[in-house]
């Protein structure tokens, strides 16, 4: 689930609307839904709009699951307030609750108005944050996006759309099609380069490792090497036996 480009609104629904191309797109596993298709459920037939929140509800559960559960560097909830949280949205008191988790009522009472604290404080930043990047939002000196399932979250990650720029022309004898020169040894070059490599591919989609290995074979010789750095840096997770592969 990549945060940087949706909405509160988006990620609470699970889903997001595509004005390019008029379409309804699920978050978690990328399934497009066109305006004007219509869909078939169990021998029922919806339009795109109704068809991706009927997609989300029998492929991937309650969405508020899929959010407090995303493996994800943003997701900072410990186990208990995850449990915490999940109980309050199935409607059980307080007291229930309490059973449930061995404490008091009160101390309840105390975590839902911390939460609503932590809340108010994010909204707070959000808005500082936004108004901030607003001045300067289409210059050079504007950090790129990290992406949602990085494995090593560092000074490697601190990279200018300049800088980014600059690496991808250095790095790339050809960029449509992608063709690289030579794997890099710096650490934000390696970033720059595997986020490009990485857009190659289709999300939602399954790959072997053959049909892997062939598209990154035309973009460089020693494809393997590739491959294992997807791996590494969280652009791709593959099953336990090495024979698929899939965006993260």
């Amino acid at each position: 689930m990549e945060i940087d480009n949706l909405s509160v609104e988006e990620l609470k629904k699970g889903y997001r609307f595509d004005i390019e191309d008029n379409s309804y797109i699920c978050n978690t596993c990328g399934e497009v839904f066109e305006v004007g298709e219509i869909f078939s459920f169990n021998g029922r037939f919806f339009e795109a709009s109704r068809a991706v929140k009927i997609h989300i509800d029998m492929e991937h559960g309650d969405n508020l699951r899929n959010l407090l559960y995303t493996e994800s560097k943003y997701n900072t909830l410990t186990s208990n307030q995850k449990e915490l949280l999940a109980l309050m949205y199935s409607e059980v008191s307080d007291k229930e609750i309490a059973k449930l988790l061995g404490n008091s009522p009160s101390t309840v009472r105390h975590q839902r108005f911390m939460f609503r604290e932590k809340a108010k404080q994010a909204k707070l930043y959000l808005a500082i944050y936004e108004k901030v990047m607003e001045k300067g939002a289409w210059t050079d000196e504007v950090i790129i996006p990290i992406h949602s399932n990085a494995t090593m979250v560092d000074h490697r990650y601190v990279i200018t759309e300049k800088e980014k720029q600059e690496i991808l022309k250095t790095s790339f004898e050809n960029l449509s099609p992608l063709r690289l020169k030579i794997f890099p040894k710096k650490e934000k070059k390696k970033v720059v380069v595997l986020t490009k490599i990485s857009q190659q591919l289709e999300r939602g989609k399954r790959y072997t490792e053959k049909e892997l290995n062939e598209i990154l074979n035309e973009i460089y010789d020693d494809y393997a090497v590739i491959r294992r750095y997807l791996v590494d840096y969280g652009y791709v997770q593959r099953t336990k036996d090495c024979k698929e592969y899939w965006l993260r």
